[in-house]
């Protein structure tokens, strides 16, 4: 099987949202699941380190680069049966999910706007305004490589959690395409996120035209910088680069205690499982981590529309992001005895 070989040296830098990473070894592009299990097999079997890339948004590459076979998924298009949709891994999450609105289904418009690939959504449990697509999939197929074979997993075997599953942390399992269950009815899932149902003027748990939901959902991701613009050095950002804190239950009260001490005003906590979820953005910016901090030499800052987001101003290194993310990160624990945790991939690099 012919699969498409880059010539000459690739950057990571040109295929991240953060526009950062160094020189991979060898660049192959996958344009069908057949052609991804090919190359993923052939390296292997070569014994060569193989980075999977698919949008490139919730990926931190070090300077240096990948000394190994950088795999680019690239298979597109999805198909329907009834309220099942299976869609490719390489397919571009935000382009499947306008699809789906302008075809008058509902279930996903609520994660409207989010960057990356449909094969990195089950990963790690991709969400936003309430939403998360553990709720909408039915299964993955996927390439186990340690097994060699292509099989079927479904969603109650992936252990999906707080923006994580089983498929985390570890690279045995080649997403090849994704099933998820739709609402032929074109109407939205439930409304869950109080910003989203004041925008959209409903109650929490109300239904509204899928199309609706989406629109609401652009305007308010745009107005955080998280639709991506490359004019817009705001977007130039792995989106969250830190996953919203679950203080475990025993220790909750202290926390909570010792932030109220030097905070003013309520703090915002959800309930989690086996503890109590806290706004990682609120805690930044408490700690003194305002909207536009700058790192390094003004490389890098936090954007100036969320605080939640660490972006290259242009001319950035990886390690002025790492620098910054260190910053905030230790500047949190101290203020508040809480550490923040990366939601990005780390590649060849480490907070």
């Amino acid at each position: 099987m012919d699969i498409a070989e880059t010539p000459g040296p690739a950057r990571l830098a040109d295929f991240t949202t953060l526009r950062l990473g160094g020189p991979v070894r060898r660049f192959v592009t996958a344009t069908t699941a057949a052609e991804l299990v090919a190359a993923v097999r052939e390296a292997d079997e070569a014994g060569e380190p193989v980075l999977l890339l698919g949008g490139g948004s919730n990926l931190v590459v070090g300077d240096d680069g990948f000394a190994g076979t950088l795999v680019r998924i690239a298979n597109t298009g999805w198909t329907r049966d009834g309220d099942i949709v299976e869609v490719a891994a390489g397919q571009e999450w935000d382009a499947f999910v306008s699809a789906l609105v302008d075809n008058g289904l509902g279930g996903l418009e609520c994660l409207s706007g989010i960057p990356g690939s449909v094969g990195a959504t089950p990963i790690q449990n991709v969400g936003a305004y309430g939403g998360e697509v553990a709720e909408s999939i039915v299964s993955v197929e996927l390439y186990d490589r340690a097994a060699k074979e292509v099989r079927t997993v479904k969603a109650d075997e992936l252990g999906f959690a707080y923006r994580t599953s089983v498929l985390k942390g570890t690279d045995r399992g080649v997403v090849l395409s994704v099933r998820f269950r739709i609402d032929p009815s074109g109407q939205s899932a439930p409304v869950r996120y109080a910003e989203l149902a004041r925008t959209l003027g409903v109650e929490i748990d109300a239904k509204v035209p899928a199309a609706q939901a989406r629109e609401a959902v652009l305007g308010l991701r745009r107005g955080k910088g998280m639709v991506l613009d490359p004019a817009d050095h705001d977007t130039w950002s792995a989106g969250s680069f830190f996953t919203n804190p679950i203080v475990p239950e025993e220790e909750a009260a202290a926390v909570l205690s010792r932030i109220a001490e030097s905070t003013e005003g309520k703090i915002p906590q959800y309930p989690a499982k086996g503890g109590v979820k806290l706004s990682a953005a609120w805690l930044i910016e408490r700690a003194g981590f305002g909207k536009g901090y700058p790192g390094p030499g003004g490389r890098v800052s936090l954007s100036a529309k969320h605080t939640l987001a660490l972006t290259n101003r242009g001319g950035a290194s990886t390690v002025d992001l790492l620098a910054l993310a260190r910053e905030v990160r230790d500047g949190v624990e101290a203020r508040f005895g809480v550490r923040l945790h990366p939601e990005p991939l780390l590649i060849n690099c480490s907070l």
